[in-house]
């Protein structure tokens, strides 16, 4: 994102002071991501993609979103491009929530439902993938 921003800034879109909003998001994506990490931990589970996990977290957090880790990444990219305040980082935000809708997310939760079954299927019915 930083590179893009100074190798093709396209145009500014968001001018000094009002960039430093950024760090609204960035600080947000950033407690998410935190609280998530804790939770996980404190439930003896791994917090890295594609390692079995061992307990069901489904709360704090994750009441509110299946992927806390990967919307409190977004929200420090979109933290971020603000921050920069020209046009093309914020071409990284949907290439990298695609990513890892993709290549993550779709493999990490056929592995939930293998492990936790019914009890999977009863989360994901009542908590929505991102928010």
């Amino acid at each position: 994102m930083v590179a893009l921003h100074f190798l093709f800034p396209v145009v500014g879109i968001i001018p000094s002071p009002w960039n430093r909003l950024g760090a609204i998001p960035f600080a947000l994506g950033l407690v998410i991501n935190l609280t998530a990490d804790r939770a996980l931990k404190n439930h003896n589970t791994t917090v890295k993609p594609f390692q079995a996990s061992t307990a069901l977290v489904t709360n704090g957090v994750f009441k509110v979103t299946r992927n806390p880790m990967y919307l409190g990444f977004v929200l420090i990219l979109v933290g971020i491009a603000i921050f920069m305040g020209s046009l093309t980082p914020f071409a990284v935000i949907p290439a990298f929530a695609v990513l890892i809708n993709t290549v993550f997310i779709k493999v990490e939760e056929t592995m939930l439902e293998d492990t936790f079954g019914q009890h999977w299927l009863e989360y994901k019915k009542m908590v929505r993938r991102w928010i």
